[in-house]
């Protein structure tokens, strides 16, 4: 228990710091847009480039290979989370999971039917109020230090856990390009191969990795988003290790006795030490889970470059209110949906379950505490952000929604702030 604690308190003080860097990149990305900088900056993501595999080739934009293939990795890393989380985490059992899951789910389909009742006629961006960045929202939890309740910390990553699966699903089923089925055999066979070394033991991560590559290109070529490649090879990665921890502190003792034992005048490590280090390094690769040193490795590559990169590249929006007039109710079916739809899914699915005895509130967070998550919930931001660009091609359409995006998140933010604070306030009165 003490050891999940720690993991989990590394992972928000991550996730806090990636929030305040995703901030600055975005705040340095409106600025060098809106500056006379703006068409240089403009050009360099919408730069070509290219990979040449014999007769088979990949091009696209810098945008693109950011939005397609680092955030590859970065839903590689959520799909880890995922499984963790399912196997022996906070969603690892029915009576822990049902609460958050419940949660999640009032917080994607609220927001979602709110902008389809105000876009009938154009629907596709349904999925941008549903998500949550669980960077940003941590990040806010944690600066606020010890006014907030460590419950409510757990909560939200269980929340933001199932959220991230919900955005899964819906970029795998719904923002799909054109259908190619002639590569589905061969995304298969790979697929197939990757789960064959899991069913074998295999726990070094490189073979993975070169299949995982593989299973990305024809992801890519059939039509569906690439990111799901991502998620697709963190279901396959082993979570057991070769070696048990009580073998590898028996077998670590004799290696370092042996390494003690041979210990002699000359000021080199003779054959002996050697083999004994080189022994103990096997058994510190084999007793290594796999899983969780790939979602460790992944972990600061995405919160300290992958998403501030993603940010950048994305979040410079040309401040113009122009367009939002021209695109009021996407806009405001966006607005609308992460300041009201996500809090009222959260709170509202939740109590609704809570009292029909569907489920049980955990005793240590309140029912005011809820509504503050939902409103934190609100805080779309960079998964908004990456769903926008899937949803829309038109870049009028896309600019209105980043902006209305920006607001609805610091409103989001700013509610949920004065409420954990004024509910510490009031307490301490």
């Amino acid at each position: 228990m003490i050891k999940k604690l720690v993991t989990l308190d590394k992972f928000i003080n991550k996730e806090a710091l990636s929030g305040i860097l995703l901030f600055l990149a975005t705040v340095a990305a409106v600025i060098v847009a809106n500056s006379s900088l703006g068409q240089a900056y403009y050009d360099l993501w919408h730069m070509p480039l290219g990979i040449n595999l014999g007769e088979h080739s990949i091009s696209m934009t810098l945008t693109y290979w950011i939005d397609d293939a680092l955030m590859a990795l970065f839903f590689l890393m959520v799909g880890l989370e995922i499984k963790r989380e399912m196997l022996v985490g906070e969603l690892s059992s029915v009576s822990k999971a049902l609460f958050p899951i419940i949660a999640a789910l009032g917080g994607m389909i609220i927001p979602a039917l709110i902008y389809v009742a105000l876009n009938t006629n154009n629907p596709l961006g349904f999925g941008i109020p549903m998500a949550t960045d669980i960077a940003f929202a941590l990040g806010i939890l944690m600066l606020l230090g010890k006014r907030v309740n460590p419950a409510l910390k757990l909560f939200l990553v269980a929340l933001a856990v199932v959220d991230d699966l919900g955005a899964v699903l819906v970029v795998a089923t719904v923002y799909t390009s054109e259908i190619h089925t002639e590569y589905f055999l061969h995304a298969g066979v790979i697929y197939a191969l990757i789960w064959a070394l899991n069913i074998k033991g295999v726990t070094k991560l490189l073979p993975y990795l070169i299949l995982g590559i593989a299973l990305w290109i024809y992801i890519h070529a059939i039509g569906i988003h690439a990111t799901v490649a991502g998620v697709l090879l963190a279901f396959a990665i082993p979570i057991r290790s070769k070696i048990g921890e009580n073998a590898f502190i028996e077998d670590t003792k004799k290696d370092i006795v042996e390494f003690e034992n041979h210990i002699d005048p000359v000021p080199i490590l003779n054959h002996h030490q050697i083999d004994a280090l080189e022994n103990i390094a096997d058994s510190y690769d084999k007793v290594q889970n796999p899983l969780m040193r790939l979602e460790h490795s992944l972990h600061g590559l995405s919160a300290y470059f992958i998403m501030p990169l993603f940010a950048f590249s994305n979040a410079g929006v040309l401040i113009d209110f122009s367009g939002i007039n021209a695109n009021l109710m996407i806009v405001l079916g966006v607005v609308f949906g992460l300041i009201i739809g996500k809090p009222i899914g959260i709170f509202g699915f939740t109590y609704l379950a809570t009292k029909l005895k569907l489920v049980k509130k955990p005793d240590t967070i309140s029912w005011y505490e809820i509504v503050a998550v939902g409103f934190l919930g609100g805080i779309g931001f960079t998964m908004s952000i990456f769903i926008t660009h899937l949803a829309f091609v038109d870049e009028s359409i896309i600019s209105a929604v980043k902006l209305g995006i920006f607001v609805a998140s610091f409103i989001a933010a700013v509610i949920g702030v004065l409420l954990i604070t004024l509910k510490k306030d009031l307490t301490q009165n």
